[in-house]
């Protein structure tokens, strides 16, 4: 099943990453845009978020400096961008995939794209990890290793539920009764002609 890969790969990223642990470390793709194009996607996009999750951590240090927070916001805002182009590539390959089929007539639309979807899986994959660390901290309370223990449990149990949802998605786009509707992100603050800010200062 197509969900299972997915969890495969963003497992992998995550461990991958975590062998240097720095949000500096250089990228590389195992997996070959030409044999295997949505492998190739799919740890681009985890490895986006795994250094993006640790963006986030380092800004909210109370002591940063500001001129440190604003370069690293910087990055953020570009990763997100990333994220989104990313996002958008993985439907252009579902929408490639899926060209043949002629969807029947009472087919209907998913509330979101199958990319999105798998986007909120990728960051499950991330709380999964990184829960599972706070419930197995050698200097952390009882009481704090049960809380997320607790919470590591329900996890656990929404990555089965949103990757049955996925593999069902696309076993229902496969078969003509969901189509496929892909509206890009559009997003305007990065865009010089649509920021007034950046349009301003041109």
């Amino acid at each position: 099943m197509f969900s299972d890969k997915a969890n495969h790969i963003f497992q992998e990223v995550i461990e991958n990453y975590h062998e240097k642990d720095t949000v500096d470390q250089s990228f590389k793709n195992p997996y070959d845009q030409k044999e295997d194009l949505i492998g190739h996607l799919l740890y681009r996009k985890c490895w986006i978020d795994t250094v993006q999750w640790h963006y986030e951590d380092i800004i909210r240090d109370k002591n940063i400096d500001p001129v440190a927070a604003l370069e690293l916001k910087r990055k953020i805002d570009a990763s997100n961008q990333d994220r989104t182009d990313t996002v958008e590539y993985i439907d252009s390959y579902f929408l490639e995939n899926f060209k043949e089929v002629s969807p029947k007539e009472d087919a209907t639309i998913n509330s979101e794209s199958p990319a999105w979807a798998i986007d909120r899986l990728s960051i499950l994959a991330l709380k999964i990890y990184h829960m599972g660390e706070e419930a197995n901290r050698k200097d952390a309370s009882q009481g704090h290793l049960m809380a997320c223990k607790a919470k590591l449990d329900i996890l656990l149990e929404q990555r089965v539920d949103l990757s049955t949802a996925i593999n069902q998605l696309l076993e229902d786009i496969a078969n003509g009764d969901k189509y496929m509707k892909v509206y890009k992100q559009m997003k305007m603050y990065n865009d010089e002609e649509l920021n007034p800010v950046l349009r301003g200062k041109k």
